[in-house]
């Protein structure tokens, strides 16, 4: 197959129908992701094409959901949830956090629970709270669990196989508002490993890390600022548990800044950990406060003041100054 250009909700399915075809073991499950394929059309032709035995409709309960993944991953099987909106999570949270993520401690490594969980997260379409959070963290804090976000189409579609490969439970947090986002495929191309991070631009005065929906914010920002002659340097985390953070070090290392932006409230967001473990290996290079950028410890607003609520290019920008101003 030659290089494409996609969306990133094609490039999910088309990374769900790769794993459904290359093992009979993986399943589709979750709310409306059979005959409607699913609210933001992810799954759709699935249920045609594999059936009713692996794309399977449930009823309206994220706890029961998980709770039959579990199940089905003991017996062998590869199941991939998708809870159709972030703020449905919750019910299912006990499940996840308490038998989900520590199964495989719990029996000594003798079990695993091969069980991927789908969740579309973030605002930025119109929505209210419940259809538009930002609950990665909670998961990031869970050990146990591995965690991982795309931000882009290539990304979606190696990630989605990647993440059903693995013999551990895999959270995949997909930024809802980027679905309809278009980029290049190749589904040849050989993908960075699950859990690494990468340099989306490279730049020397300015690292500024992001994931998910604000990458491409970032990157807007990255443009604007270097018409001001201002280089930033935007790194794409891609995995939020395991961080790897080798590759954001090497970036401080060399613009000797970091501004971290994500989409979630900054009080106890990703941010507060990147930050705390990169001033710790980065002191002495550090010429700047590790600054965050992100929601505000608010539940998710009416959706005609979400655009005060979610992070832009200006206040990005913003951050942007403030450290090249120490």
């Amino acid at each position: 197959m030659s290089p494409r250009t996609t969306t990133i909700a094609k490039a999910v399915n088309e990374g769900l129908r790769r794993a459904m075809e290359d093992d009979p073991k993986v399943l589709v499950m979750g709310e409306d992701v059979g005959r409607l394929g699913g609210v933001f059309r992810v799954t759709d032709g699935l249920q045609k094409d594999f059936g009713e035995d692996r794309v399977i409709d449930t009823p309206l309960a994220e706890s029961g959901i998980i709770g039959t993944a579990i199940g089905l991953a003991l017996r062998g099987y590869r199941p991939v949830c998708e809870i159709q909106f972030d703020g449905f999570i919750y019910p299912a949270y006990d499940q996840i956090v308490s038998q989900l993520a520590k199964m495989g401690y719990r029996s000594g490594g003798k079990l695993s629970l091969p069980v991927v969980v789908r969740v579309p997260y973030g605002g930025g379409i119109g929505a209210v709270e419940h259809h538009s959070e930002s609950p990665e963290a909670y998961f990031a804090h869970t050990a146990g669990l591995r965690v991982v976000t795309c931000s882009n189409p290539a990304d979606a579609y190696f990630m989605t196989q990647q993440a059903i490969r693995s013999d551990d439970p895999v959270m995949v947090f997909e930024p809802k508002r980027r679905y309809w986002d278009k980029g290049e495929l190749d589904p040849a191309a050989e993908p960075l490993p699950l859990h690494a991070a990468r340099v989306a631009r490279a730049g020397t005065d300015v690292t500024v890390a992001a994931y998910g929906p604000m990458v491409r914010t970032v990157l807007e920002a990255a443009t604007a600022a270097e018409a001001e002659g201002r280089s930033l340097e935007v790194v794409d985390l891609r995995s939020l548990s395991p961080l790897d953070l080798d590759t954001l070090v090497a970036s401080v290392e060399r613009t000797r800044r970091l501004v971290v932006v994500h989409e979630a409230p900054t009080f106890l967001g990703l941010g507060a950990e990147i930050a705390a473990r990169v001033t710790e290996r980065c002191f002495y290079h550090l010429e700047a406060p590790v600054l965050r950028v992100g929601g505000f410890h608010l539940p998710y607003p009416a959706s005609r003041l979400e655009e005060e609520y979610l992070p832009d290019l200006d206040r990005v920008l913003d951050a942007v100054d403030r450290a090249l101003a120490f």
